[in-house]
Parts: C-alpha cells; sequence; structure tokens
C-alpha cells in the first residue's frame, strides 16, 4: 500500500494515527522498503506509551512523526475495537523484531545493533547467531553514549553499510535518538525494540503465550522485577484506562447528539406536509414550523 494513501486510513485510537496493519503487512512493508531503498521508521505504542505520550509532547512528536506506527500492546487493540475503528490484530515489537531478523538473514541483508551493555549485547549477538545463521552483522554498539556523541554514532552506523538499524534503548531515548538521527544513519529501516535485546540474550524471560493474549505480559513483568515496574505499571495503565472511558463516553455523547438525517421521500406518514425549501423538503406536522 502506498504510504500516501495509507496515511490517510490511520484509525485515530485515543488520538494517536496507528496502522491498521497485521505482522504479515508490516513485514511486507519493511521488506519493500529494504528492496526500493525508501526510508522506513517503526513506531511501537502501548498503554504505558500513549500515556507518555500525554505528558511528553517530544514523545508524541517522534512517535506520530515515524513512517509506520504499530499496535506493540494488546490493550490498544481492544481500545480500537471500544472505539470502533478495529485494529486487526496486536504487533508487538519485539515479534517483529524477529521477524525482520529471519528475513535478514534470508535476503542477506546486513543489521546494525544499538543498545543494552556490552555484555548483554555481546550474548545476544552470540545467540543470533545460532537462531539465525547467515545473518549479516554489520556492526553493533552498547546504548551508553552521551547527547553529544549521537552524531558520531550515526555516522558510525552509516558507515557499516547497515540495511536495518534496531535500537535496544529505553524510552524516550530511543525514540529522540531515532527521531533525530534515523535518516542520517543511512539505514532503510529502523526499529526502537526497548528491552528485547534482554530477552534475545537470555536476560530476562517474556511472558508465556497465553498471558500474550490476554494483555497481561505486563503483570509477568511486574513478577520479575517488582520494585523497579510495580508502582509504574499500576499508574500507567489506571491512567490508560481512564483516558479510554472518557473517549468512549464522549463518542457515545457525540452519536447521541448528531443530528439525524432528514428523509429524503416523499412523506410516508399520515398528516406530515412537505414544504419546499431550496434545496431540500422537510417534513413536518401540521401547526409546526419548519
Amino acid at each position: 500500500m502506498d504510504l500516501s494513501t495509507r496515511e490517510r486510513a490511520r484509525p485515530q485510537v485515543l488520538g494517536i494515527s496507528v496502522d491498521a496493519f497485521t505482522m504479515t503487512q508490516a513485514v511486507t512493508q519493511c521488506t519493500d522498503a529494504m528492496e526500493s531503498g525508501r526510508y522506513l521508521s517503526i513506531g511501537v505504542v502501548n498503554a504505558a506509551k500513549i500515556v507518555a505520550m500525554r505528558q511528553d509532547p517530544r514523545l508524541r512528536q517522534a512517535v506520530t512523526g515515524c513512517e509506520m506506527v504499530l499496535a506493540d500492546g494488546q490493550s490498544v487493540v481492544w481500545a480500537s475495537r471500544m472505539l470502533g475503528v478495529p485494529l486487526p490484530e496486536r504487533v508487538a515489537g519485539i515479534d517483529l523484531f524477529q521477524q525482520l531478523l529471519a528475513e535478514a538473514a534470508r535476503r542477506h541483508s546486513r543489521v546494525y545493533f544499538l543498545g543494552a551493555r556490552p555484555d548483554v549485547l555481546a550474548q545476544m549477538l552470540d545467540r543470533l547467531g545460532q537462531t539465525f545463521p547467515g545473518l549479516s552483522v554489520a556492526g553493533a554498539r552498547d546504548g551508553y553514549f552521551t547527547p553529544g556523541q549521537e552524531g558520531e554514532v550515526a555516522a558510525e552506523i552509516r558507515s557499516s553499510g547497515a540495511d536495518l538499524l534496531f535500537v535496544g534503548m529505553s524510552s524516550p531515548k530511543k525514540e529522540m535518538f531515532l527521531s533525530r538521527w534515523g535518516q542520517a544513519t543511512g539505514a532503510a529501516v529502523v526499529h526502537g525494540v526497548g528491552g528485547s535485546f534482554d530477552i534475545l540474550a537470555g536476560i530476562t524471560q517474556r511472558a508465556p503465550l497465553w498471558l500474550q493474549k490476554r494483555g497481561l505480559e505486563w503483570l509477568y513483568r511486574v513478577r520479575q522485577e517488582p520494585l523497579r515496574l510495580s508502582r509504574r505499571y499500576l499508574t500507567t495503565n489506571a491512567a490508560f484506562m481512564v483516558m479510554l472511558a472518557r473517549e468512549v463516553l464522549r463518542n457515545r455523547a457525540a452519536r447521541r447528539t448528531a443530528p439525524r438525517a432528514l428523509p429524503l421521500g416523499p412523506p410516508q406518514e399520515a398528516g406530515l406536509t412537505a414544504v419546499a425549501l431550496p434545496s431540500q423538503a422537510l417534513y413536518v406536522t401540521p401547526g409546526e414550523g419548519p
């Protein structure tokens, strides 16, 4: 699908334009970009990210400015259905990451990894070499650099000749970096994958599939890191539910107050009189004005 056409068709979920793509369609967009050399940045949203975007205009601009924005969280898919703009499915950032790694290995595309600690990065690369034989690694660098070094990092990635760039840093650092420097890296496809490096390195575990499908992956993460994540998830999840409830109520109120369409044909009920107006006929009961 042409990007300009897709832009017009993007459903709005809590004020955020999200692409109504399946995983297969998202992968196709990425492979098409690699083949054509077209730049494609990927943004992902979940409940916590949408709440943060309400509070941080820079983050909002960085995410919504991406060429493709996907529903990373199941809660976003549920919200879209409640708001009458249903997204087809969740396209989790880590799942797209792995799908693109498989495509890169098959197509012999060059991949650059940016983020995490040096030891985590090394462990992940070792595992990826076993999981995706033939994967061409253009380069890798940990995520510990200063804002003043960002231009140098982008230049390093560009010189590597990478076709795909995966950034394993936390929000909003990864979004800010890609917003400023994504195109300067020369990669056709850039994707901020957050903590996915830790998962692929085997440092942290992903929730079982049945929890993922029920939108409870966050609960599994809280169990692994209760001190760091409990307050954050409880706060953001509550804020997200309040935002959604307000939007649902606002939509219902708008539907109730929306003017009903006037009948276009002749009056069907006895006692109705047609009053001719310049542009339409308005049907009124005897004794009432138009």
